[in-house]
């Protein structure tokens, strides 16, 4: 049995396609597409690629991660759903993953990570060490105490706030493999969309896959 796993991170909780290929600490592949739709049909021959190209099948994985969001429902649920079915088929476990965890790997603490979530809002989480519940509020109210750095993708939202602004270690697949990496000997569960607001009023004009019990 190796000493280490091999994980294969994706996510489509935003308006992209992305996967990482981890090793043990080692980044073996990374991939990112942009795409507002498609993801359904993109992600599971991008996942087949990536493997394929480092030597690698479905059978030698030792877990999956997935993005769990929040962001995009629709995209929340494709990769959800397919990590679900995924591990179900190999035997192996899948841990979500929330952008917050993602944006905030390697980084010092304490940070807050804001994501942006659309309608002057921002999706927020403090990490200090140990998260706080995940939040959505309007850009204009964030207050942090000055001790805190902030990270993520609003960070130019709050840029009158005078925070340190730390970025980001690792892109968005690495980071959630590498979050992954850590959870595996914990009891695993099956990953579950995180959403902070209600879905739009008008429906996708295609069905999103359907998220078993």
């Amino acid at each position: 049995m190796r000493s280490e796993s091999l994980i294969l991170a994706f996510d489509t909780s935003a308006a992209h396609c992305a996967a990482a290929l981890l090793f043990g600490e080692t980044l073996l592949s990374e991939h990112h597409e942009t795409m507002e739709r498609g993801q359904a049909e993109r992600l599971l021959p991008m996942l087949e690629a990536m493997l394929r190209s480092n030597g690698y099948d479905w059978s030698d994985l030792d877990a999956l991660a997935v993005g769990t969001g929040p962001g995009n429902f629709t995209g929340i649920r494709i990769a959800v759903a397919t990590a679900r079915g995924l591990a179900l088929g190999l035997g192996i476990p899948a841990v979500g993953v929330s952008i917050f965890e993602a944006r905030a790997e390697g980084l010092p603490r304490p940070v807050c990570i804001v994501e942006p979530a659309r309608r002057g809002e921002v999706y927020l989480q403090f990490f200090s060490p140990e998260p706080s519940p995940p939040q959505i509020i309007a850009s204009d109210t964030f207050h942090a105490p000055p001790e805190y750095a902030i990270a993520g993708s609003a960070v130019d939202l709050l840029a009158d706030k005078g925070l340190q602004n730390l970025g980001v270690r690792y892109n968005t697949a690495e980071a959630i493999a590498r979050v992954a990496r850590r959870r595996l000997g914990e009891t695993p569960s099956r990953p579950v969309p995180l959403y902070l607001r209600p879905a739009d009023a008008a429906p996708p004009s295609e069905p999103p896959p359907v998220l078993l019990p």
